[in-house]
């Protein structure tokens, strides 16, 4: 087993039980949080207080600026690295994080492509722009039906851009690329785990989360990343929350349409997350069926972890720990 992997949605208890599992094989973590790689940014992306980063090493938390421009290519290369650095030491590498696209990367070596074009990038939004989404959908669709259907929403025009953009590029296509490159990153074998909440009690925590953050300071954080010129960088990484503060703070809403609208773009970050990691069937959906069930959880992972090393897979009598299983 190369790692295990805490995934799921936002608000889960996914730091949690990862921290309970790095205290416990006396391990390090490996984020793989897309939004918690950014400096000054740490309340509203959840980052976990500097207490346990300092008891508990955490790798890729507020280590680069928000006007870098990470990715999930360099994030694998990046990861990978540190990731058996952990391993010869005799560690398991606890990976952890809701994103589902960078999870992927570091866990099944995908590469994201060839670098991109400006000029292209600029003529396929002219064409977005002039023809609408549904143009673009079917041009990938026609020319790349493979990668079309994994997507986990036909609508996401970002990812339809990016695969058309590598077609003009390469002259091959996004899906062709991925198959012919990913033989230099072996795909690793990671036993993957997912809280599983019913549905109104993981929206409860995620109201609640954003009640916290705002208590704790998440306006002036936003306000300090504006007075430090990062505004257009906000706007980039569309880190959830982080613009409609930005409006708040411009006078272009109070703070009470701020406040729902932020939990509401969470709960509907949580039903997309839901939705990437329900289709991967590798991840273990562990039911928790309240706030103090998640501090055992740990003992359904210990049989998770010998199955899995055994090669093993969950059999239908197991299924009393899960829920849809």
């Amino acid at each position: 087993m190369d790692a295990i992997a805490v995934v799921g949605p936002t608000a889960s208890g996914k730091t949690a039980l990862s921290i309970q599992l790095a205290e416990e094989f006396i391990s390090e973590i490996i984020s793989a949080d897309s939004m918690q790689f950014y400096q000054g940014m740490e309340i509203g992306t959840a980052v976990p207080p500097i207490e346990i980063r300092e008891k508990i090493h955490h790798h890729f938390l507020v280590f680069v600026p928000p006007d870098f421009r990470m990715n999930a290519g360099l994030f694998q290369s990046l990861a990978r690295k540190e990731l058996e650095r952990i391993k010869k030491q005799g560690k398991i590498p606890i990976i952890v994080g809701g994103s589902g696209l960078y999870i992927s990367a570091l866990i099944d070596g995908l590469f994201e492509g060839p670098a991109s074009s400006d000029e292209i990038r600029k003529k396929l939004k002219n064409e977005l722009q002039k023809y609408g989404p549904e143009y673009l959908i079917k041009k990938l669709k026609d020319i790349d039906p493979i990668y079309f259907s994994k997507l986990t929403s036909p609508n996401d025009i970002v990812r339809v851009i990016r695969a058309l953009e590598v077609f003009e590029l390469t002259g091959i296509s996004f899906s062709e690329w991925h198959k012919q490159h990913q033989q230099h990153a072996q795909p690793l074998h990671v036993l993957q785990i997912a809280i599983n909440w019913e549905r109104d009690t993981l929206y409860n925590r995620i109201n609640n989360r954003v009640d916290e953050m705002i208590k704790n300071g998440w306006i002036e954080e936003v306000r300090a990343l504006l007075d430090n010129g990062y505004e257009k960088d906000i706007y980039r990484l569309k880190a959830l929350g982080y613009r409609e503060i930005v409006y708040f703070l411009k006078g272009k809403q109070d703070l009470s349409t701020t406040i729902d609208n932020i939990k509401l773009y969470h709960r509907r970050y949580a039903k997309r997350q839901i939705t990437w990691f329900r289709s991967d069937k590798r991840v273990n959906w562990i039911y928790s069926e309240t706030e103090k069930a998640i501090d055992n959880l740990t003992k359904t992972v210990h049989k998770l972890i010998n199955d899995f090393s055994n090669n093993t897979t969950l059999k239908t009598e197991h299924c009393f720990l899960f829920r849809n299983c």
